[in-house]
């Protein structure tokens, strides 16, 4: 693990990285699933289909894998089916991880500027920051669809980074997955990896991360505030 990091922002990852919302989006794969006549996934199964945005895990969800699409007519039903299942329990059973409110404090009592940086949709993402009680902890929000491209496209990163009035080189980023390295790394920030989320089913031994740390906790007392 590296001693520490100097940074002026910190851009942080949502479902996996500072909220465990597998309950919630599992319950809608399969109300979307019920609702085409399709069998149940288990949770688990649905953890590794999560990480790419919506209309990837939907994909994933009716086809059982993890690259393959399904018919344009059959994905627009599901689609719509899971955004109306979701929008009803988002957020009912998801949790905030342990010391993730700490963590949030600890940065901001550095001075660092926060960003929340995440694929999901801005409609969701705010419903769940809203019932989650975390919103108010973030300068500025990037959804998936507040940009042309989602993680592990750099285009997030360098968004927020922009936002917050600092260098991407001067940001560090935290996630719990390969999506959130690639990109923090191709928009030119460092990025710590906690071990809390889902990764899609990999290990995260596989990933290039500058750290891996078992909790946010522990990622923000990696970082200190850049001043030179």
């Amino acid at each position: 693990m590296s001693v520490g990091f100097a940074a002026r922002a910190v851009l942080i990852d949502l479902d996996g990285t500072l909220v465990d919302s597998l309950p919630d989006i599992a319950c809608a794969v399969n109300a979307m699933l019920a609702d085409l006549g399709h069998s149940a996934l288990t949770v688990e199964r649905i953890a590794t289909y999560v990480g790419k945005g919506i209309d990837v895990l939907v994909h994933r969800a009716l086809t059982g894998t993890m690259d393959d699409a399904a018919a344009v007519p059959l994905f627009e039903r599901a689609r719509q089916s899971f955004y109306q299942h979701y929008g009803a329990v988002n957020g009912n059973e998801s949790r905030v991880f342990a010391e993730v409110r700490e963590a949030l404090e600890d940065l901001r009592s550095k001075q660092l500027k926060l960003a929340c940086v995440t694929n999901k949709p801005r409609e969701f993402t705010f419903q769940l920051l809203h019932k989650t009680d975390l919103r108010g902890a973030f300068n500025f929000i990037v959804s998936g669809d507040d940009i042309q491209q989602k993680k592990p496209h750099p285009e997030p990163m360098l968004h927020a980074s922009k936002l917050l009035g600092v260098a991407a080189v001067d940001a560090i980023a935290i996630g719990d997955s390969e999506n959130d390295v690639l990109s923090a790394q191709a928009a030119g920030c460092r990025v710590i990896v906690v071990e809390t989320g889902y990764n899609e089913g990999r290990s995260l031994s596989e990933l290039n991360a500058d750290a891996i740390v078992p909790s946010l906790l522990d990622a923000a007392r990696l970082i200190k505030l850049q001043t030179d």
